[in-house]
């Protein structure tokens, strides 16, 4: 993969509506060849419509969210704390109770 020097203007880009189980995410997406960038906003209350088997590295920007696998276990995730997961690794979901401004980063890289 071959991405040259470029910067990413946030305002830019539109921001897509994804309804979750409840609450409302709302992503920026910059897709590139075999990777994707997103900055992603969860509103208060949201919950994940699914089960994710994706990879992905995650930062927190702003607020908290919590990041369920489906084993039970829970992981909060605060303001400049990051997760990282290759893809069909554990099913993930993620719940905001006051609402969370993410950075997202997944792609090819990520595939076991």
């Amino acid at each position: 993969m071959h991405i040259p020097f470029q910067t990413i203007q946030w305002d830019n880009i539109p921001k897509e509506e994804h309804p979750g189980a409840t609450g409302t995410s709302f992503w920026q997406v910059l897709q590139l060849p075999g990777l994707r960038i997103r900055l992603v906003e969860y509103t208060a209350g949201y919950l994940a419509d699914h089960w994710c088997q994706k990879g992905h590295i995650v930062h927190c920007l702003e607020g908290e969210f919590e990041s369920e696998l489906e084993t039970g276990d829970f992981f909060t995730l605060t303001a400049g704390m990051s997760y990282v997961v290759s893809d069909d690794a554990s099913s993930h979901r993620s719940i905001s109770k006051n609402g969370v401004k993410l950075l997202i980063v997944d792609g090819d890289f990520l595939k076991k």
